[in-house]
């Protein structure tokens, strides 16, 4: 018997109805794939996504557990702490909803659900932010500064195409692996997020040359030769080195906990006042 973070009720590893009959079916599954949608829902620095992460397994676990009891020590437990990257999310399930089909110890249950939490947490970050969305991005972004209307478009159509079939695929490939997805994963994790990583910072670092304008339209006198400092001294040691040079000031205020809104601020006035003075 164990009691829950909040001390209120007990939830029990004692199971009453210990039958294992496969009884999900793939329509089950997919409807549990749109309710994780909502995992954020209910977000809160109690529980985080405890309570979408619930709400997501609810028709699975009212057709493993048949019984009240076991219904009720299920719910409880699942309500408790939950946080990873939502868009993996569904792999968790299809993992948990085949422990709970095989009528697992409610403890096992948590400790799986646990050490799924932060590994997927950092493949998810290294596949969707640091690589997807930059490329995505990218090409909308290309795109619609050229007057197309399409940029947008393709970027949702393009993003939503790889996040919804990974949602609806890790659903099914996780339930089908059980437990054994999880050696698959320890296995796989460094690896695939070391390549994202690559990957999107590859990514992040054109995009810094290409779409970061800041350069000085600044020229002085040597002697009677006039001296452009942006073309002939700036771009002569390295083309792109202020656009570069800016980005890693900001990165490095973020590192000492300056908030985005101040960069997007300070841009905002050095820009003005560039303009203003002639000198941007």
């Amino acid at each position: 018997m164990e009691y829950n973070n909040q001390n209120e009720e007990v939830i029990s590893n004692e199971i009453q109805d210990p039958s294992t009959e496969k009884v999900l079916t793939k329509k089950d599954l997919n409807k549990m794939v749109w309710r994780s949608l909502l995992l954020q829902s209910s977000f809160n620095y109690e529980r985080m996504q405890g309570g979408g992460w619930t709400y997501s397994l609810i028709p699975g676990l009212k057709k493993i557990h048949t019984n009240d009891h076991d219904l009720s020590n299920a719910l409880q437990d699942h309500m408790q702490f939950f946080n990873t990257h939502p868009f993996l999310i569904t792999f968790v399930q299809g993992v948990i909803l085949a422990m709970e089909e095989n009528k697992e110890k409610r403890e096992t249950i948590r400790g799986i659900k646990v050490a799924l939490m932060g590994p997927l947490g950092g493949i998810g970050d290294a596949l969707f932010w640091l690589t997807l969305l930059p490329i995505t991005g990218g090409i909308a972004a290309s795109l619609s500064a050229e007057g197309n209307v399409a940029g947008p478009i393709i970027f949702l159509v393009a993003f939503n195409l790889v996040h919804f079939f990974l949602r609806f695929f890790l659903m099914h490939y996780g339930y089908g692996m059980g437990t054994r997805a999880i050696t698959v994963l320890k296995e796989g994790t460094k690896k695939v997020s070391r390549a994202a990583s690559i990957v999107g910072m590859m990514v992040v670092g054109a995009l810094v040359a290409s779409y970061i304008n800041l350069s000085l339209n600044w020229t002085i006198q040597a002697g009677e030769i006039p001296v452009d400092i942006q073309g002939e001294v700036i771009d002569a040691i390295m083309p792109g080195l202020l656009p570069l040079l800016y980005t890693m000031l900001c990165y490095w205020l973020l590192k000492k906990g300056r908030s985005p809104l101040t960069l997007i601020g300070m841009t905002i006035v050095l820009g003005l006042a560039g303009s203003i003075l002639g000198v941007m």
